[in-house]
C-alpha cells in the first residue's frame, strides 16, 4: 500500500511540472535552453518575440499556430560554432513546446 502511494505521488510531481515547465512561452523556451546545456543562459538572457517576418513565414506560422522569439544574450553552442538565437515555440492545445530555429530566419 505504502508503496503504491509513493509511486503516485512521484508520478504526480513529474506529471505537475512538467506541466508547469511548458505553460508559458517564456517558461518552455528557457526550459528548452537549459536542456540543450546552457543553464546560466536560460536563466539570465532576455526574450523577445520577432515580429519582422516575411509574409509567407508569417501565414505558416499562424497555420502551425507557432510564433518566433529571440534571446538577447544568446549561448554560443561550441559543438557548431554557432549561437542559438531564434526559437520556434509551438502551442498545442494549453502546452508550449519550444526548438531551435535558425540564426537568421529571413536566410
Amino acid at each position: 500500500m505504502r508503496g503504491k502511494m509513493v509511486a503516485l505521488i512521484s508520478f504526480s510531481i513529474v506529471i505537475g511540472m512538467f506541466l508547469l515547465l511548458h505553460s508559458t512561452p517564456n517558461i518552455a523556451l528557457r526550459t528548452t535552453v537549459f536542456a540543450m546545456g546552457h543553464p546560466i543562459k536560460a536563466i539570465s538572457t532576455g526574450i523577445i518575440e520577432e515580429k519582422n517576418i516575411n509574409k509567407q513565414d508569417k501565414a505558416k506560422y499562424a497555420k502551425l499556430n507557432k510564433k518566433l522569439y529571440k534571446l538577447t544574450k544568446p549561448p554560443y553552442e561550441k559543438g557548431t560554432g554557432g549561437t542559438l538565437i531564434y526559437f520556434n515555440v509551438r502551442k498545442i492545445n494549453f502546452l508550449y513546446f519550444a526548438n531551435f530555429c535558425c540564426e537568421d530566419p529571413n536566410v
